[in-house]
């Protein structure tokens, strides 16, 4: 019996508790959280470790992502992905009510020999954030390796760090080597590389539940940090409007993915033949049409595209506002 065509796919989401988390993934984006309020993270489309993201809706329903690239690679991933054995990009959303550590993730290279894992570049896109909340984004002009040690010594780096008011809408890409943190306030979406490879430079004098200062990891992040990156700035968007009017507009593009947001208004084809496309909805509602299926996308819900569904009509009811998301 052959198996079912594969379709737009929704995953369960990975919901993490840490200690700087809140409960915006519940009250804003409405994943089903306890009573607490460290409910921090999201994971969406997750194929790290035991971490692995399992299809919740239709004929595929209890398969999971891993499952899928071991057994329809060619059909899910797309063209020169086929023998690929992890699934290249991680989706999150984060709730941050405390500040996150300051921390730096290393490249490929140096997150193979210092943490076993792949590197990670990412890029967040800020989906709301209260008065005063900031995003902290690469280190100021000037600062080299031997202030930035002294300043994790007096676990006082703050005032190394280059930041910036967070505002809805803005798009920051965070490369690896980058050093940075999200400032208490902010919720965003957060595409990455498939990895968890964190260097941990000072934590604003956070104690954990142990009542002791957090572990920082001093040489890894003076070694994975590259110093000639200095500040970063949000993305300024390139706009175009398509044939039947939306908007859309290039954010992030990296080795690692190409991220686009689009403003639609009428019905169109997203997707790329041949290559998996994931969707992030950011507001307003759409539904999606592919593989003989048509599923909702609303605020704060991922799908993926399969490559084998080719180019998918996506509806919008009014308006709506989403993300997209390939491999270059």
């Amino acid at each position: 019996m052959s198996p079912p065509p594969l379709y737009p796919l929704h995953f369960t989401p990975i919901l993490r508790r840490l200690l700087w988390g809140g409960r915006r993934l519940g009250t804003v984006l409405g994943r089903p959280i306890g009573d607490a309020a460290d409910y921090a993270e999201s994971w969406e489309l997750s194929d790290y470790k035991d971490l692995v993201s399992v299809v919740d809706e239709g004929p595929l329903a209890g398969t999971s992502l891993r499952d899928l690239i071991r057994e329809r690679p060619a059909e899910l991933l797309g063209d020169g992905l086929a023998g690929r054995t992890q699934f290249p990009l991680l989706v999150k959303f984060i709730d941050a009510r405390e500040d996150l550590s300051v921390q730096v993730h290393p490249d490929d290279e140096k997150g193979r020999r210092l943490a076993d894992d792949n590197g990670k570049t990412e890029t967040w896109v800020i989906v709301a954030a209260e008065p005063g909340a900031r995003i902290y984004a690469g280190l100021k002009p000037g600062v080299d390796r031997r202030a930035l040690a002294a300043a994790i010594e007096a676990r006082n780096c703050a005032p190394l760090l280059h930041h910036f008011p967070a505002r809805p809408g803005d798009c920051v890409l965070i490369e690896a080597g980058t050093v940075h943190a999200i400032g208490a306030g902010v919720l965003l979406a957060e595409i990455q590389q498939m990895s968890d490879a964190t260097f941990r430079l000072d934590d604003w004098g956070r104690v954990g539940a142990d009542g002791r200062p957090r572990e920082l990891h001093v040489s890894q992040s003076l070694e994975s940090t590259d110093f000639s990156r200095g500040p970063v700035q949000p993305v300024v968007p390139t706009p175009t409007r398509t044939a039947a009017g939306n908007l859309r507009e290039g954010l992030s593009r990296t080795d690692y993915f190409a991220l686009e947001r689009w403003r639609l208004t009428a019905p169109e084809r997203l997707g790329t033949p041949g290559r998996f496309t994931i969707l992030v909805g950011i507001s307003g509602e759409a539904t999606v049409c592919g593989g003989g299926t048509a599923v909702p996308l609303g605020p704060g819900r991922t799908l993926l595209l399969p490559a084998s569904a080719g180019a998918c009509e996506v509806v919008p009811g009014a308006e709506a506002v989403l993300l997209s998301c390939t491999v270059p």
